[in-house]
């Protein structure tokens, strides 16, 4: 498998060697993307992701394979050369061509007329020796086969299956597809004229090389057919493909070959293009859905690795216009002090005396920092928390997911007392302070985040979207005294069991005083403790090391770096002086080297650094705030609020998000969108068009 995975993914074969073995033994991808880069070649998060799922597609390609041969040993078909063209695949859809002939199939046409002893005939006709077929079929003319035409269709009816199982033909077709293949779509006329289907008027006619078909148009024309607006296929020269079966399957000229002719069309048109055109689509719908679940996990990453304020008082603002704007207090640890409603905007606004209200509040509770909600209402309610000059920070926060972690299970948990409004505020607050803590309480498909989420493959969203978050709460580590159940499960080799386990420890015992102290947690054995230690912080704990990402299997080196230097292990981390006279190369053992001592400098260093930027405050354009008031060439402040393939979509303060679309995104050539902009990314822009009718805005960020 390693020497198939290395081809794949060209990458070392002792390294995916180790990488199988350490995955194997129970190890997560972060621990051995930070703990084990000796073995694995340094390979990071990304490759080994990689070479776990080629790993696990191939262990479900040997399961394949053993049904495969029990199945045709029990038609008593299987012969040695069989059994080793099977042993020898490795690829998915060679091995169904291989299987197609053997495989259970219910009662085909083909299966009747073998029923009916007319196989002998179909092959004869195969070889195409005979001048005179009818005179050979008239000796099949017997019992259910009542005349000379029912024995000759019979008969074609086996060749056209024979022709359909043919691997070659399959490889011929399938190369054909790759080459030539259009996607078609056409509206369905009863529904041309309904609203619906208005959204999808760009595909209403339109065809496309298959190979060159984005994957969000092609999402979006299931989507339309999936809804019975559209009518999607896959096409080919059918003329021409006819042609090739002919070229293959037909020698000469005469009636034996007209009947083998009209089987190669009938199998064409029958079986081989359905079964083909069938496994394009799903082929090309994979490929878009990993294009999607990729674009959708990179803006998951990167909202969840956006700037927290840190622990600040903070204040909540959940615009409103009908029922008001919610707003709540929390403390710097993100408890709940204090809840209320201010008439912030809408007809039964009371600007003066909301803005007294909020510098009440503001002063009560000492407010270092607001944060204001991106929905409905949010640059009006920003534009009021400006008038009554706070002296403090204020933030707009996306709001997506926010209802959802509000009617969840676990907000009932936390605010049992509290209605949905106040819960979503409270959201809103925490995602200022620490984005990644709270939005790992929200199932990832509802940050809203991407582009047809619900269309894709969900198992293999659910799945990129996990490792995603696991990937980005090991990143940045976590406080082993504060983080919630939800923000622990995602640690390294914890889970929801062990999750719980440590706050029920915590809550019986206190807060833990050191990482060894985790190995008295109830069912964390030896396994479990070497994966999640080193993601997990104890600031201010005796031995400063736990605080940091070096983890307690490199402790006696730093304890041993320490004594050489004749200094503690704290007074190591201080001095820069003292660290660098460590010469490195003395402690490289056959299980320790270079990477991991580099590492461990680097944390020496800066113990415990957060990997996240600074946040930084941000202001619309004063005079912008519907779109009317925007016109083309006007250059606007905006935040990027999404990332697609084709562009990336701007607020810039008009309740209407702009598109940059990709040829727009830069004076020179854009590939991906993801190398010029990232998510909630301050930029400037410049308007190209306004679609007032359809609430359309287009954005530049070319050099004017």
């Amino acid at each position: 498998m390693k020497n198939i995975i290395a081809k794949k993914l060209s990458l070392s074969v002792k390294g995916i060697a180790s990488t199988i073995a350490l995955l194997d033994e129970g190890c997560t991808i972060p621990f051995i993307a930070r703990y084990r880069k000796e073995k694995t070649g340094a390979l990071d998060e990304v490759q080994i992701g990689n070479i776990a799922q080629e790993y696990e597609k191939l262990k479900e390609l040997v399961k394949r394979k053993e049904t495969v041969l029990k199945t045709i040993t029990e038609q008593g078909k299987l012969t040695d050369d069989l059994k080793k063209r099977i042993e020898d695949c490795w690829d998915s859809v060679e091995l169904e061509d291989i299987y197609m002939p053997y495989k259970p199939k219910r009662r085909t046409k083909a299966q009747v007329a073998r029923e009916k002893g007319l196989e002998p005939l179909a092959n004869i006709l195969l070889l195409q020796r005979e001048r005179e077929p009818e005179r050979v079929a008239e000796r099949y003319v017997k019992g259910e086969v009542k005349d000379v035409t029912a024995a000759l269709k019979g008969a074609q009816d086996i060749i056209a299956e024979t022709i359909s199982e043919d691997k070659t033909a399959r490889e011929r077709l399938r190369h054909a597809f790759e080459r030539e293949a259009y996607i078609v779509s056409k509206v369905v006329k009863a529904k041309k004229t309904e609203s619906e289907a208005a959204k999808y008027s760009d595909y209403f006619e339109f065809e496309e090389p298959l190979r060159r078909c984005s994957g969000n148009r092609l999402l979006a024309m299931r989507r339309g057919e999936a809804e019975g607006i559209l009518r999607v296929s896959i096409e080919i020269d059918n003329d021409r493909a006819i042609e090739n079966l002919d070229r293959q399957f037909v020698h000469g000229r005469g009636e034996c070959q007209r009947l083998v002719s009209e089987a190669c069309e009938d199998a064409y048109k029958r079986l081989l293009l359905p079964s083909i055109e069938n496994e394009f689509a799903s082929k090309s719908k994979q490929k878009a859905d990993e294009e999607a679940i990729g674009v959708f996990a990179e803006n998951l990453r990167q909202l969840l690795l956006a700037a927290p304020l840190g622990q600040k008082r903070t204040m909540g603002i959940d615009p409103g216009i009908r029922t008001g704007c919610k707003v709540v207090c929390l403390d710097a640890q993100g408890n709940l002090l204090y809840h209320t409603v201010v008439m912030a905007v809408g007809d039964r606004a009371d600007e003066p005396a909301t803005v007294r209200r909020l510098r009440e509040i503001a002063k009560r509770y000492d407010v270092e920092a607001v944060a204001v909600g991106n929905g409905t209402a949010s640059r009006e309610t920003t534009d009021v928390v400006k008038k009554a000059e706070l002296g403090v920070p204020y933030y707009v926060v996306s709001e997506d997911g926010a209802s959802v972690y509000s009617a969840s299970a676990v907000a009932r948990e936390e605010f049992p007392n509290e209605d949905v409004t106040v819960r979503g505020a409270v959201s809103i607050a925490r995602r200022l302070m620490d984005p990644l803590a709270e939005l790992v309480k929200i199932d990832p498909k509802s940050i809203g985040v991407g582009q047809y989420q619900h269309d894709v493959d969900q198992s293999q969203l659910k799945n990129s979207l996990d490792r995603t978050v696991e990937s980005c709460v090991n990143q940045v580590g976590v406080n082993l005294n504060t983080a919630s159940v939800h923000l622990l499960t995602y640690v390294s080799g914890l889970g929801t069991t062990l999750a719980n386990n440590i706050v029920e420890y915590r809550k019986e015992h206190g807060a833990f005083t050191s990482r060894a102290s985790l190995k008295k947690v109830p069912r964390l054995g030896p396994v479990a403790y070497q994966q999640c230690a080193g993601f997990l912080r104890i600031p201010e704990a005796k031995n400063p090391l736990d605080g940091s990402a070096v983890h307690p299997e490199s402790y006696p080196i730093v304890e041993r770096m320490a004594k050489e230097q004749g200094c503690t292990v704290k007074e190591l981390m201080t001095s820069a002086e003292k660290r660098k006279n460590i010469d490195l190369s003395k402690y490289v053992t056959a299980e320790v080297g270079m990477p991991t001592l580099t590492d461990i400098m680097k944390e020496l260093e800066k113990p415990g650094l957060d990997p996240r930027a600074e946040i930084e405050t941000f202001e619309f354009d004063p005079n912008v705030h519907t779109i009317d008031d925007v016109r083309e060439g006007m250059m606007l402040p905006g935040i990027v609020t999404n990332i697609t393939k084709f562009g990336a979509f701007v607020d810039i303060g008009v309740h209407q998000d702009g598109l940059v679309h990709v040829s727009q995104l830069a004076d020179r050539y854009v590939n991906d969108p993801a190398e010029i902009v990232r998510l909630h990314q301050h930029v400037m822009v410049r308007v190209v068009e306004v679609d007032k009718v359809r609430r359309r805005i287009s954005l530049s960020m070319k050099t004017a």
